[in-house]
C-alpha cells in the first residue's frame, strides 16, 4: 500500500487535519520543548522572528510573547492548512503568515533577528538546504533554532507506533521513520556547521507528561491527525486493532493506575549565524 502524502507530511493529499486532534498527538509534547528552542535562539523584544514549519503555531505563540508588542513574527510553512490553523489561533496582526518551502525561503537575505524550526527539520528532503537557508536569511550574528526528535526509543508517544505501522506498511518504513532521521547530535552539529553558523551548540532536553488513560493517548490516532496517524487509518479495521494492541503493550511500563507517563527526548540545535566575509573566505 502506498500513501500520497501531502505536503509538510501532515496527512495524505486531500485529507483535511483535525486540529484539535494534531494538538494532543503533537502538539502537547511539542509545547514542552518550545521553550528551550527560544532560549537556544536568543530572542529579544523588538526582534523579526521566521518560524520555519511554523505548524499550528506552537513555537510562534510564545516568540510572539518574547519579542514584545513592537516584535514581528513571520510562520512560514509549506501547507496552507496549517496556516489558517496557525491564524486562527494566533489572531494577532504580529504574526504573518507565508507559504514557503523551508529549502528554498521567499525572504531576502539577512531579513530575520532569529530563525525558528519546531519539529520540521526532520522531515525536509534535504536538511542541509535548509539549514543553509535559515543562514541566508538571518543576519550575521544572530541565531538559528531547531528542536528535532530523539531516537525513537526515547519517545514512547511516536516510536512504538512508527515500529509497528512498519511491520505493516514496509514500503513506507522510512517515511513513517523520518521523524527520527536527525537523531544523530553529532550529525546536527556537523550540518549546523557546514550550513554557515559557529557557536554551534547541541543539547539534549527531556521532558514528560501524563494522559488520562491509553484511549486518550489514542484518540488523536484514531482521528488520523498527523503522517503516522494517517498511515494507521489506511490500514484494514483488523490491522488496526493488532497495531493498537502491540503499541498498548509496549507502553504498560509506563502505565500507573490507568494513567500513563510518557517521557520525550528532543535535540535543541544552534547556531550563530557567520557574516558573508567569513563564510566566503
Amino acid at each position: 500500500m502506498s500513501i500520497n502524502w501531502a505536503s509538510g507530511m501532515h496527512g495524505a493529499i486531500g485529507q483535511s487535519v483535525d486540529a484539535s486532534a494534531y494538538s494532543q498527538y503533537i502538539g502537547r509534547w511539542s509545547r514542552l520543548f518550545v521553550p528551550a528552542l527560544l532560549d537556544a535562539a536568543e530572542l529579544t523584544e523588538r526582534d523579526r522572528v521566521l518560524d520555519v514549519a511554523t505548524g499550528t503555531g506552537e513555537a510562534a505563540h510564545l516568540a510572539l510573547k518574547a519579542v514584545g508588542p513592537h516584535g514581528l513574527v513571520v510562520g512560514a510553512d509549506v501547507s496552507s492548512a496549517m496556516l489558517e490553523e496557525a491564524c486562527t489561533r494566533l489572531a494577532s496582526d504580529r504574526f504573518l503568515p507565508v507559504i514557503s518551502d523551508g529549502q528554498a525561503l521567499v525572504f531576502p537575505s539577512e531579513s530575520f533577528d532569529a530563525v525558528l524550526c519546531q519539529l520540521g527539520l526532520m522531515f525536509f528532503p534535504e536538511p542541509a538546504r535548509g539549514l543553509a537557508e535559515f543562514r541566508r536569511v538571518l543576519r550575521p550574528g544572530r541565531r538559528a533554532a531547531v528542536c528535532v526528535i530523539s531516537s525513537s526509543d526515547r519517545v514512547p508517544m511516536w516510536g512504538p507506533l512508527a515500529d509497528a505501522l512498519s511491520r505493516h506498511l514496509p514500503e513506507q518504513r522510512e517515511a513513517l521513520h523520518l521523524s527520527f532521521s536527525l537523531a544523530d547530535a553529532t550529525r546536527l552539529e556537523r550540518l549546523f556547521g557546514e550550513a554557515g553558523f559557529d557557536e554551534v551548540q547541541i543539547t539534549l532536553e527531556r521532558r514528560e507528561d501524563t494522559v488520562a488513560s491509553f484511549d486518550e493517548y489514542w484518540s488523536p490516532i484514531e482521528a488520523g491527525a498527523g503522517q503516522m496517524p494517517t498511515a494507521y487509518r489506511s490500514l484494514a479495521e483488523a490491522t488496526r486493532h493488532a497495531v493498537r494492541e502491540e503499541v498498548r503493550a509496549r507502553l504498560i511500563q509506563f502505565e500507573s493506575h490507568g494513567r500513563f507517563t510518557l517521557p520525550a527526548e528532543m535535540l535543541i540545535g544552534s547556531g550563530r549565524a557567520r557574516s558573508r566575509a567569513s563564510s566566503d573566505a
